[in-house]
Order: structure tokens, then C-alpha cells, then sequence
């Protein structure tokens, strides 16, 4: 009896990644987007063949897709201020992200870390535009994903 194939996957950074790829993703976001009605206005805009297209369609998705539906891990560190963890808590119930769990570290020389894990059934936008939204705060010195699951 033959195992049965498992699939791997791998995050890779968008920069070492073939053009032919890089524009599957495009054309599949325009599609979604409704810029285009067909594949073949999609694939055109793109330049990018219909063979390449359907070749890596069913493979490649944006992380951010992904996430969508699942439980997220942040990693923030942010200043040592009044409220800082409330605001980036309020950010993610905004959008209707369902918090979880919530660590932080004693803060050492003006900076907390914490830990928060949010679930992103009913996200309202994307979980990118979240994690923007938590980076442009006042304060805000990193924001990391630490896992999904």
C-alpha cells in the first residue's frame, strides 16, 4: 500500500519569486476585485499566458488569504504608555477580530511585548490591513506574526 502524498508548503518572500507567479497572484486579485470580468481580460492585463496562468492558479495564494478563518499570533512591542495594549486591542475587536489570549511581559527600559492570538472568522478587511493599521499606531515599535493555526 502507497502513503498518500502530503502536500508541504513553504512562506516565501515575494521577491525571489518567478514573474509568472507574481502575476497568477495579480490576475487572481483582479479577478476578485472585479477590475475584469474574464480570465482572458485578466490574463491579457497581465501579460501573462493562459497556460501559466491555470498552471499555478490551485497553488499559489497571498498569506494574508490564508489566514482568513483561522486563528492568528501576533508579537507586539509597543512603548510603555497608559493604554497602548488597550488600543491595539480595540483595533482588532474593531474589525471584529475575536481575541483569545493575551501575554505580556513585564516591561523593561519603556517597552512591553505581548503575545495576543485573535481569531479571523469575521474579520472585517484584511488581516494585512489589520496589522497596518496596528503598525501605523503611535507607539507601535514592531508587530510580527508569530504562527496561525
Amino acid at each position: 500500500m502507497t502513503k498518500p502524498k502530503k502536500d508541504k508548503f513553504y512562506l516565501v518572500q515575494e521577491d525571489i519569486l518567478p514573474e509568472a507567479i507574481k502575476k497568477t497572484i495579480k490576475v487572481k486579485e483582479i479577478l476578485k476585485l472585479g477590475e475584469v470580468k474574464t480570465i482572458n481580460e485578466a490574463v491579457e492585463k497581465m501579460d501573462l499566458s493562459r497556460s501559466a496562468y491555470y498552471k499555478y492558479k490551485d497553488y499559489v495564494f497571498p498569506f494574508f488569504e490564508i489566514a482568513q478563518g483561522k486563528i492568528v499570533s501576533i508579537y507586539v512591542s509597543m512603548s510603555n504608555e497608559s493604554g497602548m495594549l488597550s488600543s491595539v486591542l480595540k483595533a482588532i475587536a474593531e474589525r471584529n477580530g475575536s481575541i483569545l489570549t493575551i501575554n505580556q511581559d513585564i516591561p523593561l527600559q519603556g517597552i512591553a511585548n505581548s503575545s495576543i492570538s485573535f481569531e479571523t472568522k469575521d474579520l472585517q478587511g484584511s488581516l494585512e490591513d489589520l496589522l497596518l493599521d496596528i503598525r501605523s499606531m503611535k507607539g507601535i515599535i514592531k508587530v510580527e506574526i508569530l504562527g496561525q493555526a
